[in-house]
């Protein structure tokens, strides 16, 4: 059986979201969520928080960039990737998510942040469902999709 690294995550932003470009230009957006989780101790529940830091590479990073503000609750699906460096002759290693999909949930966060709308079409639908930027779409505004552009030498 293949091996699988697939993470699915439901939190809120614990900071603004900081975008950076390497110096190939490439942009590199990193946030932290916080993930809550409700466990009973002794007769009473307590919650305890998990956090994540969390990478989100090119025009994803870039668009969503400015709706990535502290307390906003968000869904990310992506991948587990481990950093490993070696710091003052210990070896050091660090977790983080390599976002795949980031989705907007909700509406405002809650008191002192920001609330966004995504442009073209993207933004919070007026059934109440969350709005949606993913990588792999193209701005679809009039609902005219089009065609991915393959080539013609496919080898299949």
């Amino acid at each position: 059986m293949a091996d699988v690294n697939h993470v699915i995550l439901i939190g809120r932003l614990t900071r603004d979201a900081e975008l950076k470009y390497t110096s190939g230009g490439m942009a590199v957006c990193k946030f932290a969520i916080a993930v809550n989780k409700r466990r009973k101790q002794g007769e009473e529940w307590v919650e305890e928080a998990n956090f994540f830091d969390i990478v989100l590479w090119g025009r994803s990073g870039e668009s969503l960039n400015q709706y990535l503000v502290k307390g906003k609750q968000i869904a990310v699906e992506g991948e587990l990737n481990q950093n490993r460096w070696e710091q003052d002759g210990q070896a050091r290693s660090k977790i983080e998510i390599m976002a795949n999909n980031v989705q907007l949930l909700g509406g405002q966060a809650p008191a002192g942040g920001g609330q966004g709308t995504a442009s073209g079409g993207q933004g919070p639908a007026s059934d109440g469902r969350p709005y949606q930027k993913r990588a792999d779409t193209k701005n679809t505004a009039r609902g005219n999709a089009e065609p991915p552009d393959f080539p013609d030498d496919i080898p299949f």
